[in-house]
């Protein structure tokens, strides 16, 4: 996928990041920028979460939004 794709890919579905995690950010999701790990770091620190419980809310996240890629 190349970085245009995954830009607008991001930014498509920041608001339902948003909807989803709510103590993430705009500020936040544009350092992040489609990047997963970066991510899920955000999402440990906002949300209160231990490493693995982020890693399986994301999953589950990504699986209910087939069409959403992060950057690796």
């Amino acid at each position: 996928m190349n970085e245009d794709t995954v830009k607008g890919n991001w930014k498509q579905f920041t608001g339902k990041i948003k909807e989803q995690w709510g103590k993430v950010t705009d500020d936040d999701l544009d350092v992040i920028a489609g990047k997963r790990d970066q991510f899920l770091g955000k999402l440990q620190e906002r949300q209160g979460l231990a490493k693995d419980a982020a890693e399986k809310e994301l999953k589950s996240w990504q699986d209910r939004h087939p069409d959403f890629r992060f950057d690796q």
